[in-house]
Protein backbone atom coordinates (compact mmCIF):
# COMPACT_ATOMS: atom_id res chain seq x y z
CA UNK A 1 0.00 0.00 0.00
CA UNK A 2 1.26 3.32 -0.89
CA UNK A 3 1.81 6.42 1.17
CA UNK A 4 2.90 9.08 -0.43
CA UNK A 5 2.01 12.57 -0.34
CA UNK A 6 1.08 11.83 3.22
CA UNK A 7 1.27 14.46 5.81
CA UNK A 8 2.94 13.74 8.84
CA UNK A 9 -0.41 14.15 10.74
CA UNK A 10 -3.01 11.91 12.35
CA UNK A 11 -6.05 11.78 10.32
CA UNK A 12 -9.40 9.70 10.35
CA UNK A 13 -9.38 6.48 7.87
CA UNK A 14 -12.35 3.80 7.90
CA UNK A 15 -11.70 0.60 9.33
CA UNK A 16 -12.89 -2.43 7.35
CA UNK A 17 -12.93 -5.12 10.62
CA UNK A 18 -13.72 -9.05 10.20
CA UNK A 19 -17.21 -10.08 10.29
CA UNK A 20 -18.99 -8.66 14.01
CA UNK A 21 -15.59 -7.88 15.19
CA UNK A 22 -16.27 -4.35 15.17
CA UNK A 23 -15.61 -4.19 19.00
CA UNK A 24 -12.53 -6.58 18.76
CA UNK A 25 -10.76 -3.86 16.55
CA UNK A 26 -12.09 -0.80 18.70
CA UNK A 27 -11.17 -2.38 21.72
CA UNK A 28 -7.61 -3.08 20.20
CA UNK A 29 -6.97 0.03 18.80
CA UNK A 30 -7.72 1.85 21.88
CA UNK A 31 -5.27 -0.51 23.58
CA UNK A 32 -2.59 0.94 21.06
CA UNK A 33 -3.46 4.72 21.85
CA UNK A 34 -5.59 4.86 18.38
CA UNK A 35 -8.58 7.21 18.70
CA UNK A 36 -11.50 5.57 17.75
CA UNK A 37 -15.37 6.19 16.60
CA UNK A 38 -17.26 3.03 16.46
CA UNK A 39 -20.92 4.69 16.51
CA UNK A 40 -23.96 2.66 17.29
CA UNK A 41 -27.31 2.45 17.12
CA UNK A 42 -29.76 1.06 19.81
CA UNK A 43 -32.94 -1.27 18.22
CA UNK A 44 -36.03 -1.69 19.89
CA UNK A 45 -36.78 -5.47 19.15
CA UNK A 46 -40.03 -7.40 20.47
CA UNK A 47 -39.75 -11.01 21.38
CA UNK A 48 -41.56 -13.16 18.92
CA UNK A 49 -43.79 -15.04 21.85
CA UNK A 50 -44.14 -12.96 24.05
CA UNK A 51 -44.04 -9.50 22.51
CA UNK A 52 -41.56 -7.95 24.93
CA UNK A 53 -40.03 -5.12 23.76
CA UNK A 54 -35.95 -5.66 24.50
CA UNK A 55 -33.12 -3.49 23.20
CA UNK A 56 -30.14 -4.14 21.16
CA UNK A 57 -26.93 -2.51 19.99
CA UNK A 58 -25.61 -3.01 16.63
CA UNK A 59 -23.08 -0.70 14.95
CA UNK A 60 -24.26 2.01 12.53
CA UNK A 61 -21.96 0.62 9.90
CA UNK A 62 -21.42 -3.04 10.43
CA UNK A 63 -17.63 -4.34 9.70
CA UNK A 64 -16.40 -0.52 9.39
CA UNK A 65 -15.13 1.45 12.25
CA UNK A 66 -12.69 4.59 12.05
CA UNK A 67 -9.67 5.18 13.22
CA UNK A 68 -7.53 8.67 13.98
CA UNK A 69 -4.04 8.06 13.27
CA UNK A 70 -0.78 8.61 11.25
CA UNK A 71 -1.00 6.63 8.01
CA UNK A 72 3.24 6.84 7.79
CA UNK A 73 3.95 5.37 11.51
CA UNK A 74 1.13 3.55 12.29
CA UNK A 75 -0.55 2.07 8.89
CA UNK A 76 1.39 -1.57 9.34
CA UNK A 77 0.48 -1.65 13.12
CA UNK A 78 -3.57 -0.87 12.44
CA UNK A 79 -3.21 -3.47 9.54
CA UNK A 80 -2.19 -6.13 11.47
CA UNK A 81 -4.10 -5.43 14.19
CA UNK A 82 -7.00 -8.46 15.57
CA UNK A 83 -10.29 -7.63 14.12
CA UNK A 84 -9.07 -5.88 11.58
CA UNK A 85 -9.80 -6.61 7.95
CA UNK A 86 -8.08 -3.89 5.98
CA UNK A 87 -8.28 -0.24 5.81
CA UNK A 88 -9.89 1.47 3.17
CA UNK A 89 -8.13 2.46 -0.03
CA UNK A 90 -8.46 3.57 -3.16
CA UNK A 91 -5.86 3.17 -5.93
CA UNK A 92 -3.74 1.42 -3.17
CA UNK A 93 -3.56 4.23 -1.21
CA UNK A 94 -5.55 4.49 2.09
CA UNK A 95 -8.46 7.33 2.10
CA UNK A 96 -8.71 9.84 5.18
CA UNK A 97 -12.09 11.11 6.23
CA UNK A 98 -13.01 14.42 6.36
CA UNK A 99 -12.65 15.74 9.97
CA UNK A 100 -16.36 17.06 9.29
CA UNK A 101 -18.04 13.95 9.32
CA UNK A 102 -16.45 12.60 12.44
CA UNK A 103 -17.84 15.61 13.82
CA UNK A 104 -21.20 15.28 12.56
CA UNK A 105 -21.39 11.88 13.60
CA UNK A 106 -20.02 12.77 17.27
CA UNK A 107 -23.16 15.10 17.41
CA UNK A 108 -25.63 12.65 16.60
CA UNK A 109 -24.27 10.80 19.11
CA UNK A 110 -26.80 11.23 22.61
CA UNK A 111 -26.08 10.90 26.21
CA UNK A 112 -26.19 7.28 26.36
CA UNK A 113 -23.43 6.55 23.77
CA UNK A 114 -25.87 5.78 20.49
CA UNK A 115 -26.23 7.67 17.47
CA UNK A 116 -29.58 9.68 16.69
CA UNK A 117 -31.04 8.76 13.42
CA UNK A 118 -34.26 10.59 11.67
CA UNK A 119 -35.35 13.73 13.36
CA UNK A 120 -35.62 15.20 16.53
CA UNK A 121 -39.20 15.43 17.59
CA UNK A 122 -40.10 18.42 19.59
CA UNK A 123 -43.08 19.87 21.28
CA UNK A 124 -45.53 20.92 19.17
CA UNK A 125 -44.47 19.02 16.44
CA UNK A 126 -47.13 17.06 13.80
CA UNK A 127 -46.48 13.70 13.83
CA UNK A 128 -48.21 10.52 12.52
CA UNK A 129 -48.35 7.35 14.02
CA UNK A 130 -46.55 5.26 11.51
CA UNK A 131 -47.99 1.22 13.00
CA UNK A 132 -50.31 -0.26 15.87
CA UNK A 133 -54.10 -0.01 15.15
CA UNK A 134 -54.12 3.89 15.18
CA UNK A 135 -51.64 3.95 12.26
CA UNK A 136 -52.18 6.85 10.07
CA UNK A 137 -53.39 8.93 12.49
CA UNK A 138 -52.28 12.22 13.07
CA UNK A 139 -51.83 14.39 16.17
CA UNK A 140 -49.51 16.59 18.25
CA UNK A 141 -46.60 16.19 20.16
CA UNK A 142 -47.04 17.32 23.68
CA UNK A 143 -44.49 16.20 25.86
CA UNK A 144 -42.65 13.05 26.97
CA UNK A 145 -43.37 11.04 30.02
CA UNK A 146 -40.74 9.65 32.54
CA UNK A 147 -40.17 7.02 30.21
CA UNK A 148 -37.60 8.34 27.54
CA UNK A 149 -39.12 6.13 24.25
CA UNK A 150 -42.44 7.32 25.12
CA UNK A 151 -44.33 10.30 24.90
CA UNK A 152 -48.02 11.97 24.73
CA UNK A 153 -49.29 13.06 21.41
CA UNK A 154 -52.81 15.08 20.96
CA UNK A 155 -54.84 13.10 18.40
CA UNK A 156 -57.42 14.69 17.06
CA UNK A 157 -60.30 13.05 15.09
CA UNK A 158 -63.70 13.66 13.69
CA UNK A 159 -65.68 15.38 16.76
CA UNK A 160 -62.66 13.92 19.05
CA UNK A 161 -59.46 14.85 20.45
CA UNK A 162 -57.45 12.90 23.21
CA UNK A 163 -54.37 12.22 24.84
CA UNK A 164 -51.79 8.72 23.40
CA UNK A 165 -49.67 7.90 25.28
CA UNK A 166 -47.11 6.22 22.65
CA UNK A 167 -43.59 4.95 21.57
CA UNK A 168 -41.44 7.88 20.58
CA UNK A 169 -40.25 5.24 17.34
CA UNK A 170 -43.79 5.13 16.13
CA UNK A 171 -43.97 8.36 15.58
CA UNK A 172 -42.74 10.21 12.58
CA UNK A 173 -43.17 13.91 11.47
CA UNK A 174 -45.76 15.09 9.45
CA UNK A 175 -45.22 16.93 6.80
CA UNK A 176 -46.16 20.48 6.71
CA UNK A 177 -45.35 23.06 9.29
CA UNK A 178 -45.42 22.42 13.22
CA UNK A 179 -48.62 22.88 14.85
CA UNK A 180 -49.53 24.23 18.28
CA UNK A 181 -51.33 22.14 20.93
CA UNK A 182 -55.23 22.55 20.70
CA UNK A 183 -54.85 24.09 17.54
CA UNK A 184 -57.75 23.42 15.00
CA UNK A 185 -55.77 20.94 11.99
Amino acid sequence: MRIENEEDIPRWYVVHTHPKQEARANNNLLAWGVETLSPKLRMRRHNQFTGAPSYISRPLFPRYIFAKFDARKQLSKIWFTRGVHQIVSFGGRPVSVDEDIIRLIYDRIDSDGFIQIGDELKRGDKVIVRAGPLRNFMGILDRETNERDRVIVLLTAINYQGCLVVSRDLLQRAPGKSGQPGASR
